[in-house]
C-alpha cells in the first residue's frame, strides 16, 4: 500500500548562548526514506539536540491539517539552557513509499 512522506532537513539556525556541543550555524542532518538519518561527511550532531527534535519528526513527515500547530511551527530548542541552540525543521522533498517495504 502506497503513502507519501516528506524528507526532512534539520538545520541549526541560531545559537543564543555558548556553543558547547560543537555545532555551528548551518550544521544540519536529514531524515530521508522514512527513517534514514544522513549527515554531511565529517560532521557530527549533538545527541541532546537530536533528542529534542526527534519526537517531532514523524509528524513533520506527514501531511497535516493547515491549522495544526505542527504544520505551522518549525523551530525546536536544544534542552541546554546555556547554549540556546535553535533548530529549524524543513520539508525538502515529498516521497511515495510502499508500506510493505517498511513493515
Amino acid at each position: 500500500m502506497e503513502f507519501e512522506l516528506y524528507d526532512l532537513r534539520v538545520t541549526v539556525v541560531e545559537i543564543r548562548g555558548r556553543p558547547v556541543c560543537g555545532l555551528s550555524l548551518g550544521d544540519w542532518f536529514e531524515v530521508t526514506e522514512s527513517n534514514r538519518l544522513r549527515l554531511p561527511p565529517n560532521q557530527h550532531f549533538c545527541i541532546y539536540a537530536l533528542g529534542a527534535v526527534l519526537p517531532l519528526l514523524a509528524a513533520k513527515q506527514r501531511e497535516l491539517h493547515r491549522n495544526d500547530w505542527m504544520e505551522r511551527d518549525t523551530l525546536v530548542c536544544c534542552p541546554d539552557p546555556d547554549e540556546g541552540l535553535i533548530m529549524q525543521i524543513e520539508r525538502i522533498a515529498r516521497r511515495t513509499m510502499d508500506s510493505d517495504d517498511l513493515t
